[in-house]
């Protein structure tokens, strides 16, 4: 939370997964602090959220780059979440049954 709530502003949403360490009273606490709101993805449902569709295809294009060392490849992983248009992770939400505004 050090790194992420001093960034949100009022009327973001923080999308979270179920992992015990993100359902900490403190973790809701700071977000709700800034005035964004904290959504939890359902249980056991990986086909509803879109952000395990991006990782599935972010994982696919760093193992085409094959980058090598680790500098290289923290550098890649930048290069290619750049390719994350604003369209395609509207079609992520799309795909996983989420309506569009």
């Amino acid at each position: 939370m050090q790194i992420l709530a001093p960034v949100l502003s009022r009327g973001d949403v923080v999308v979270l997964d179920n992992l015990p360490a993100h359902k900490v009273a403190d973790v809701r606490k700071a977000i709700r602090a800034t005035g964004a709101s904290l959504i939890y993805v359902p249980q056991h449902s990986p086909d509803l959220h879109p952000i395990e569709q991006a990782f599935v295809k972010l994982k696919s294009l760093i193992r085409k780059a094959a980058a090598r060392p680790w500098d290289a490849l923290w550098t890649t992983i930048g290069d290619l979440l750049n390719t994350f248009t604003s369209a395609k992770c509207r079609n992520y939400l799309a795909n996983s049954g989420y309506a569009s505004e």
